[in-house]
């Protein structure tokens, strides 16, 4: 190791316990033992430009274990990302760029959104994939426009969670040489030594999984055999390679170096300055960084400028020989849709008669997948029922990049935190399909993708107790509720085809966050459009689908295919005199997002009769039906029994909706 990357190594974890000791919060185990191998990466390998942090073609750093956040800012900071010693110093505290784990879109430089665990290995599989998928567009001969390698930093805690599984397993699979992982081996977690719960060969499992496996004795001194182990890790294309470098835990803490002491708290004031003192750093010394080492870090930001302005002259020059690829290439890096009139010829795609909302909304993907080169998905080996693959496109390959369709496997939560990381890498809008049941495997990926805004899609099928014989396992009773409460979620359950063709038009044109399409595997009626209203109200959230017949006395409100038993319960009750109006509700969050004024039209205040229909549990109805109002739902979980039994035994039919009306407004009796 040089003596300029020594020093610029205890300045990275000075400044480390500097910044957690300020906050009197944090984690400076990982930001003293992970140093080295962050610092060798950075300095000699990462290709980056910090003055353009967005550039398309910059190697992918991701913080898989985001506790060690103060060593990802102290690395910005040192390399020369707008991140100053004041926001070093604001760590973990009210509007400053430095929170306590790493939050994509909000610090420059960060490329993921991490802490809880496996989520950042799994982003940076989705990182692996993008790179090569945009390779096979683009690229041609004499013009790599895309060209770089995905890199993370991982713990052990991030080895113990199944999403990371999930994700190397289909790393593996597809054979993605540009992604590199380095592994913080310390053998401490927060509870004690990994001894405790977590004994198993983590590079022999790699390696099983088709991974290239290397290991550093002293990742604490030794960044030359870090350099190496990576310069060895990108030669090796035919595989993902994973680094097992061996560290101490809160390395250079003279009482608590390889103790689970130095993983979550701060070491305290007396023992930073012991720490900076066995390092050679001044003890006295907070928040300084010699002049000397920001000049060594800017050797690499130099390098990186660089390339930056290589890759700017070889884009231009493809721009001349390619322009309608060079154009391609720039609507979808900043995430726009091309010209193409998305809705009206969607319905024209569907048969009119009756069909599930699965198939339509299959249908409706074939014509965008041929208009959206940049729509990349998968399923969790269901789609032959989910209807999700995309015809005449071949299965993706992680060594060129050809194909759109990816075979996750029955691996539901590493396909979620996967196409997290696609969309982070940019210029694609993936989507991810499986039972709706099955949904909660992948929450908190769900979570993390409306956290950080990234308009992934998710498509789910076989929604609700008309799965029918499979029973209560695969039938969704809680689940529409539960992704309802996720912030910056949109849930939308359409209720025929032309409504599930305006479901993907409004999905696709959401740039800021994920939209969930809650899908029938039974086939619905054929909803005349013609004596209804369009289906392209569906953007309002609610909307009057059939309005009544004369003076409003009531309002039924329903989603998906209990719509048709609202129908039903209005024609019913209209014979008798009663005039209803339906509403069908395809999205609570955009009808929530309308003006007040909206909301009050299609809903009137005064109207106090109101019925709720949905196949799910009744929570969260009574915001719309109001506390007085009825809801027809499910107070348990399902059963196993034909689709038409269920509803009718679980009390969600016209007849119930309408009695339940009646009493609403007073008028039911026994001979009603």
């Amino acid at each position: 190791m040089s003596h300029e990357d020594l020093e610029s190594i205890n300045a990275l974890r000075a400044l480390s316990l500097d910044t957690i000791q300020k906050a009197n919060s944090g984690h400076p185990g990982m930001c003293l033992g992970a140093a080295p191998m962050a610092f060798a990466l950075w300095q000699h390998q990462l290709c980056f430009c910090a003055s353009q942090p967005d550039w398309p073609d910059r190697d992918r750093f991701v913080l898989s274990a985001g506790h060690g956040s103060a060593l990802l800012y102290g690395l910005l900071h040192l390399f020369g990302y707008a991140l100053e010693l004041k926001d070093m110093m604001a760590f973990r505290q009210w509007g400053s760029k430095t929170p306590g784990h790493p939050e994509v879109g909000l610090t420059p430089g960060v490329e993921a959104t991490t802490g809880p665990l496996g989520q950042g290995h799994a982003n940076a599989v989705g990182m692996a994939i993008a790179e090569r998928a945009l390779a096979f567009r683009f690229n041609r001969s004499g013009f790599e426009v895309v060209n770089h390698h995905t890199y993370a930093l991982l713990s052990d805690g991030d080895m113990m969670e199944g999403v990371a599984f999930e994700a190397a397993a289909v790393a593996g699979h597809l054979r993605l040489g540009k992604l590199i992982c380095l592994y913080d081996s310390n053998d401490v977690s927060l509870d004690g030594p990994t001894s405790l719960c977590f004994t198993e060969d983590v590079g022999t499992r790699y390696k099983a999984m088709g991974w290239h496996i290397q290991e550093v004795e002293d990742g604490d001194s030794d960044s030359k055999a870090i350099e190496e182990a990576l310069l060895k890790a990108k030669e090796e294309v035919l595989r993902p390679s994973l680094i097992v470098v061996k560290t101490t835990l809160g390395f250079g803490s003279p009482n608590k170096a390889g103790k689970a002491a130095a993983h979550g708290s701060p070491l305290g004031i007396e023992e930073v300055e012991k720490t900076k003192g066995a390092l050679g750093w001044p003890k006295d010394s907070s928040f300084w960084v010699p002049e000397q080492v920001y000049a060594h870090c800017a050797k690499a930001a130099r390098r990186g400028a660089a390339a930056f302005e290589a890759w700017k002259g070889l884009f231009a020059d493809y721009a001349v020989q390619h322009p309608e690829l060079a154009k391609e290439f720039e609507r979808r890096l900043r995430g726009e849709l091309p010209a193409v009139h998305l809705g009206e010829g969607l319905e024209a795609l569907l048969p009119k008669n009756s069909l599930e909302t699965r198939s339509a909304a299959s249908l409706v993907l074939q014509s965008l997948g041929k208009q959206l080169p940049e729509l990349l998905g998968g399923d969790a080996d269901l789609s032959s029922s989910t209807k999700s693959a995309l015809a005449g496109e071949r299965d993706f390959n992680g060594q060129t990049g050809e194909g759109r369709n990816i075979r996750f496997g029955v691996r539901e939560h590493g396909m979620a935190a996967i196409a997290n990381g696609i969309a982070l890498h940019g210029q694609f809008r993936p989507y991810v399909s499986t039972f709706f049941s099955f949904c909660d495997y992948m929450r908190p990926s769900i979570r993390l993708a409306a956290l950080s805004r990234l308009p992934v899609v998710y498509i789910f099928t076989h929604d609700s107790i008309g799965v029918g014989e499979d029973g209560p396992t695969h039938q969704p009773v809680e689940q529409l509720m539960s992704l309802r409460s996720i912030p910056n979620l949109d849930v939308v359950r359409p209720c025929d085809g032309p409504e599930a063709a305006w479901a993907w038009v409004w999905a696709l044109q959401r740039r800021e966050g994920p939209t969930a399409l809650i899908l029938t595997r039974q086939k619905l009626p054929y909803l005349d459009r013609s004596q209804l209203a369009p289906a392209k109200m569906l953007s309002y959230g609610a909307y009057v689908l059939k309005d009544a017949s004369g003076p409003l006395e009531g309002v039924f409100l329903a989603s998906g295919s209990e719509v048709q038993l609202a129908l039903a319960a209005q024609s019913l009750l209209s014979a008798q005199g009663i005039a209803v109006r339906v509403l069908s509700v395809p999205c609570m969050e955009a009808f929530r997002r309308m003006p007040k004024g909206y909301r009050d039209e299609v809903l009137p205040l005064e109207i106090c009769a109101r019925v709720a229909i949905e196949a799910g549990i009744p929570m969260g109805w009574h915001e719309w039906v109001g506390v007085q109002g009825s809801i027809l739902g499910m107070e348990g979980f399902g059963a196993s029994a034909p689709a038409e039994v269920l509803f009718r035994k679980f009390g969600l039919s016209a007849q119930a909706a309408a009695e339940a009306m009646l009493k609403q407004l007073g008028k039911f009796s026994s001979s009603t």
